[in-house]
């Protein structure tokens, strides 16, 4: 047998290992105060009720979205307010729609919102890096990946109980 038959063999059962092992259960979501959106018009609805949402775009085959999800809902549970801070989680892979709306490529990526529409939070102190890229003005934009410090230091913010300019 010739080389290529080894090496597809051995990339098939790399393949079906990967897939065996990689979780793909729903994320378990801990706190009542993270609205799990299932649809465009949830989402919708949500960005109007609430002066501030922030929202983790995740899928359940990602071990960063895994990682970070008991911070995010520590931090619902702590911080959200009715009517003015809201926490969200959409899942890509089942509202593909609303991830594409917002250019999110990467999980997690957490957005920010202030009366409906994605808005840069100005956080004292906070340097551009590969997951938190910052407007030409400084504001944070967005934050991807699992970097709990970044999205704490937003929530804060939003919240009033952090170094906002």
């Amino acid at each position: 047998m010739d080389t290529s038959f080894y090496l597809v063999t051995i990339f098939i059962v790399l393949w079906i290992l990967k897939r065996l092992f990689t979780p793909t259960t729903p994320i378990p979501e801990t706190s009542g105060k993270v609205y799990k959106i299932a649809n465009a018009a949830e989402f919708d609805a949500l960005l109007s009720s609430a002066k501030h949402v922030v929202v983790d775009f995740y899928a359940d085959w990602c071990p960063p979205c895994r990682a970070i999800a008991p911070h995010f809902s520590e931090l619902a549970d702590r911080h959200s307010s009715d009517g003015q801070l809201a926490f969200a989680k959409v899942n890509v892979d089942h509202v593909d729609n609303i991830a594409s709306r917002y250019g999110v490529s990467a999980m997690p990526t957490f957005l920010f919102f202030e009366n409906g529409a994605p808005k840069g939070v100005a956080v004292q102190g906070m340097t551009a890096r590969p997951s938190v890229p910052l407007t030409g003005d400084g504001l944070v934009e967005r934050v991807r990946g699992a970097d709990r410090a970044a999205l704490k230091a937003v929530v804060e913010v939003l919240a009033g109980k952090g170094g906002g300019e």
